[in-house]
């Protein structure tokens, strides 16, 4: 089906790399992008494609975002705090609009209750049910978590001293983010997938210890994994200078890592894709430039 499609957050890494392989596929012209401003839109002006200014507090502006266009990916919010109620105004907008298909990109992720992140991950969750009850067609893609994110995990120095993370035996499907942006862009490009939710997660997940095993690999260097205490993690952390708020999102999501709330596989990536995702050795080497 043809139409123009809107990317929201395109500024991002994740709207970013949909609008590339959207580019790649159909063209600048089918492509229009959400912007908050002019100076980082730039680059989306230079490849050809329409920019709307606009966020997703500016209910006035995303209705005006919407004029034309036949499909919506709906990139959430990282606005914690507003996200349930930010999604709501794109969903609204688009359905005032009548556009056809909204594609909304959530979080794979188990047992949320449970999590010290409930209240993000349930706004995600509400999203969801908001967007089939009440908004236009949906597709509904639950991202599991970025391999090129690590590096906020490990921090600059894993290299000289290891990899220091209270995980401990967790498993995560890591998956690069550019490959869930063609997964995206695959499902806003083609028939049948309204009405469905997809979970994206590599074909095996893995421990920190196998992230230290392939990069002492790829290095030559042994790099090795401690998983220390939770609390004398948080307390390293504060020594280095970072502030309370990241602190406390930081070890909310290796708590969820160590107590298996990612350990999710499905096939879904893999058929968005046509092949299977990249495996970790490969997704590392890219991450860090080995």
């Amino acid at each position: 089906m043809r139409g123009t499609i809107l990317v929201t957050g395109a500024t991002g890494n994740l709207g970013a790399a949909a609008i590339d392989h959207l580019i790649a596929k159909a063209g600048p012209d089918r492509v229009t992008a959400l912007a908050r401003n002019t100076e980082k839109a730039a680059p989306l002006h230079a490849k050809g494609i329409d920019v709307r200014l606009g966020n997703y507090d500016d209910t006035a502006a995303l209705e005006q975002a919407m004029k034309g266009v036949s499909k919506v990916l709906l990139v959430s919010s990282n606005d914690h705090g507003q996200l349930l109620t930010q999604h709501q105004n794109v969903i609204h907008a688009a359905q005032q609009a009548g556009v056809k298909h909204v594609v909304y990109t959530g979080t794979a992720v188990k047992d949320a209750d449970a999590s010290p992140m409930s209240p993000m991950l349930n706004a995600h969750f509400r999203t969801e049910d908001h967007l089939k009850d009440s908004g236009p067609p949906y597709t509904v893609l639950r991202n599991t978590m970025y391999t090129d994110a690590l590096p906020i995990f490990l921090g600059q120095d894993l290299f000289e001293r290891g990899i220091n993370v209270p995980a401990a035996d967790g498993k995560v499907p890591f998956a690069l983010r550019r490959e869930m942006g063609e997964a995206a862009a695959n499902v806003l490009l083609h028939d049948g997938h309204e009405a469905k939710t997809y979970q994206l997660t590599a074909s095996e997940p893995y421990t920190f210890q196998d992230i230290a095993h392939v990069l002492s690999e790829h290095t030559g260097k042994p790099v090795p994994y401690t998983s220390p205490d939770p609390h004398a993690f948080e307390d390293n952390l504060r020594s280095a200078g970072a502030p309370e708020r990241g602190i406390a999102v930081l070890s909310a999501f290796v708590t969820d890592m160590r107590e298996g709330r990612y350990d999710i596989i499905t096939q879904d990536f893999e058929n968005l894709l046509g092949r299977k995702p990249a495996p970790l050795r490969e997704s590392l080497r890219e991450v860090y430039g080995l």
